[in-house]
């Protein structure tokens, strides 16, 4: 491993230093980070440099951005965080329709960068979020349904492995390598920037309509049937919510459980008749059982989109839950609600059921290991664990909501939406986690970076 550029090294910043926790800040406060040192990386000799000092105090390097996964990254106890920040600018290319995007970016700042040239980016619902730890997840977009997951438009990666090297990964250059990357489970080295396909979406139809819970079942028995047919340029999401009133919201989604419909449906072509015919087929209906407390559907552009699913952009104790599940159905609608809908005594902020298929559905030979997900919807469940009561409270529901949608749960996760090192996760086929093992034993044959990789990603 190489010790970085020479000369004296200065002390790794420990617990107590202001140092030490700006490098291990995380957006999910009830997560908190606990390495044994932690330092902020701005440049590819700060990474080579850590790893350097990593090696000579017999800590093991971790790796984070963001933090809003900071549940799912389990103990740190022997380790030397490495926090990317930001390693460069977004760098477009408009006419062959990419993205570098530097580590340590968030999707806020690519989505500004590529609508400059009026394109847009597989990204995440929030705007706050590292791009590059989500497109190694694999990443579930609003474009998801008709472009894939956001991984397979990564055309290329550099990452710094454990020997020190600067490594450049793309379909000519170690692609076995760049397959494992993307979607693989971690644990190959230190990305430190990708390059992504950009989307000529220039026009869309995007927003957010609220009802009260009273009218949750006809809501979702008509928004279930509507997902059956629905054409792959329309993604949404169905939430039941408990709000709590904060500055932002409005007072009538802060008076008792709500439920709300989201998402994106994509002008084909600058087709906006077609996207609004396919809108007004989804929100007509819905409309019809009742009228909306709150209805932000309309004529956007991909600017707009990181705002509709309404995420917040200021870290909060946050404990979660995951499934990816069949469609469920009358049966599955009904027990959805009896855990998660008015009268249910959910502790929930947000029971959500993601629409996926389609694309996301579908294998892409041009993919990475994690290349679609075989499921109807993805279930994510979230509440505020802001003591440890209150924790205990929220992780009691997680486990009667598991058991209630225990018929329809496909027993697989999708890694982006993974909260907690202790929940359940599987994207891998057995052959796929050997692969994988392969893989890491060619670029970190010592296993530097072992504790990084996601659970269930490694037979060892």
């Amino acid at each position: 491993m190489s010790g970085g550029t020479g000369g004296a090294a200065p002390p790794l910043p420990r617990p107590g230093s202001d140092a030490y926790a700006a490098a291990v800040r995380a957006f999910n406060l009830a997560a908190p980070l606990r390495p044994d040192a932690a330092v902020v990386v701005r440049s590819v000799d700060d990474i080579r440099l850590a790893l350097g000092r990593a090696e000579a105090e017999g800590l093991r390097p971790r790796v984070h951005t963001t933090g809003h996964a900071a549940g799912s990254a389990g103990s740190m106890a022997g380790a030397l965080l490495l926090r990317v920040a930001p390693l460069g600018r977004v760098e477009v290319d408009p006419l062959r329709r990419t993205a570098r995007i530097p580590a340590g970016t968030p999707w806020s700042a690519v989505v500004a960068a590529a609508a400059a040239h009026q394109l847009a980016v597989a990204h995440g619902s929030s705007p706050t979020v590292g791009a590059v730890g989500y497109l190694l997840r694999g990443g579930v977009s609003f474009y998801g349904r008709s472009t894939g997951l956001a991984s397979n438009r990564v055309s290329a990666i550099e990452l710094v492995t454990a020997d020190g090297r600067l490594r450049h990964t793309g379909p000519d250059s170690d692609p076995e390598l760049l397959r494992a990357l993307r979607g693989g489970g971690g644990g190959f080295g230190v990305v430190t920037s990708v390059e992504i396909e950009l989307l000529p979406v220039r026009r869309l139809v995007a927003g957010t309509a609220f009802w009260p819970a009273e009218c949750a079942g006809q809501l979702l028995d008509t928004w279930l049937r509507w997902c059956r047919t629905a054409p792959p340029e329309a993604t949404t999401s169905l939430r039941v919510m408990n709000l709590p009133p904060v500055p932002g919201i409005p007072p009538s989604l802060t008076e008792g459980p709500v439920l709300g419909v989201d998402g994106v449906v994509i002008a084909p072509d600058d087709d906006l008749g077609r996207a609004h015919r396919v809108a007004a087929g989804l929100l007509g209906p819905l409309r019809a059982v009742a009228d909306p407390l709150l209805d932000t559907w309309s004529d956007s552009t991909p600017e707009a989109v990181p705002a509709v699913h309404m995420d917040p952009v200021d870290p909060v104790p946050v404990h979660g839950d995951h499934m990816l599940l069949a469609d469920p159905g009358p049966a599955g609608a009904e027990a959805f609600l009896r855990v998660a809908g008015a009268g249910s005594g959910s502790p929930l902020v947000s029971a959500e059921l993601r629409q996926l298929g389609a694309a996301l559905g579908r294998p892409d030979a041009h993919g990475g290991v994690l290349d679609h997900l075989d499921a109807s919807f993805a279930y994510i469940g979230a509440g505020i664990a802001d003591s440890p009561a209150a924790r205990d409270s929220v992780a009691a529901h997680h486990r009667r909501v598991r058991t209630a949608l225990r018929p329809w749960d496909t027993g697989r996760t999708a890694p982006t939406f993974v909260e907690t090192a202790e929940q359940p996760q599987r994207h891998l086929e057995p052959a796929q986690v050997h692969e994988m093992d392969r893989v890491r034993a060619r670029v970190d044959p010592d296993g530097v970076f072992r504790r990084d990789v996601m659970r269930g990603t490694s037979a060892r």
